[in-house]
This record gives structure tokens, sequence and C-alpha cells, in this order.
């Protein structure tokens, strides 16, 4: 069974009880998979790699194990865990990486926002509102050298002066290779 399929068939089987649980801590739209609260929001699917969201969370845990060895599970999987303090991406009680997700444009239609479970403890919906629910889809947890745009927005150090830059000096806006080619780094 492929992962999409493993996804689907442990969300049918989970029920209501695989969301985040109710607490006062707000929960990372873009987490990591080896956390013990992990759960997979979605599934990245289709060429443009946007995120099609599970009707159920599910633990990672029992999704993992689907995905075949030697793929990254963030290359196929999203996940949600806890916002940590010790984040790379947090400055006191903000997110930074939703900050510079805010700079990206919205991809696709902007009337309607995406069905999501997590959004009542979501950080970057109590952060930002609306504004993140039209970029979440296309957020990737792992990012890659040949998407230099999702690395720049990655990176705690690219500051949203450096990221308006890079956009503006694309002709045809956002696109994988920037307009020299090279990511920062």
């Amino acid at each position: 069974m492929d992962t999409v399929g493993a996804a689907r068939t442990a969300a049918e089987q989970s029920g209501p009880a695989a969301g985040p649980e109710e607490s006062s801590v707000t929960w990372c739209p873009s987490g990591r998979p080896d956390r013990p609260e992990s759960q997979v929001l979605g599934v990245r699917s289709g060429q443009d790699g946007k995120v099609v969201y599970l009707e159920r969370p599910l633990p990672a845990a029992e999704v993992l194990g689907a995905v075949p060895e030697g793929v990254e599970p963030t290359r196929v999987l999203r996940f949600a865990s806890h916002c940590v303090s010790a984040c790379v991406h947090r400055r006191g009680n903000d997110c930074t990486l939703v900050e510079r997700v805010g700079v990206l444009p919205a991809a696709g239609e902007t009337r309607s926002v995406p069905r999501c479970h997590l959004r009542d403890r979501c950080q970057w919906w109590q952060q930002t509102g609306v504004s993140a629910c039209y970029r979440c889809p296309a957020v990737a947890t792992a990012t890659f050298q040949e998407d230099a745009l999702a690395t720049l927005v990655a990176d705690p150090a690219t500051t949203l002066e450096q990221l308006d830059e890079w956009i503006a000096g694309s002709p045809d806006g956002p696109s994988p290779d920037g307009p020299s080619g090279t990511a920062k780094g």
C-alpha cells in the first residue's frame, strides 16, 4: 500500500480521538515527525506538492512505518507538533517562520480557507490569522536545495527584506531557481 493509502486507512481506523489534545499548548503546523505528540496533518501530493489535509489527524507513530525506507517523511507528509520555546524559529512568543511565509504570495484561490482541524490550537493562526492559512498548503517542512525560495523562507537568518528583494528580483515572481539560480547559504 502506498503512503497516501496507508495514511487514509489509518485515519479511517483511528477515529476522532486522533486529533491534537485540548490544552493551552500551541501547535506548529510545520512540525517534526519524531516528537512524541506529532500528528500527520496531510499528504503532499501532485506535481505542485501542495498539502492535501487529512479528514482527521493521525498520530505520526502510526504512519511513519508506511513511509518507504530512504524517503524523508517530511517530503511526503505534513506534521504538526507542539510549538516549543527552543525552536530556532521562535522569538519570544512569536514564530518567525510564519512571518517569512507571509511574504510569499497566497497560493491559488484566497476566498476559501483550507479545512484544518489544527486551527484552534495553531501558532500560525493565533499569530497571523487567516493570512497563514492561505499559504499553509504550499509550506514544506523539509526543504531541498533545488528550491531556493523555500530554503530562504526556512532559514531563520533570512530577513523579510531579503525575501522581498529575492521575490522582486525574480522576473516572473517566485520560481524554484530564483534570479541567480543559487540559494542563500
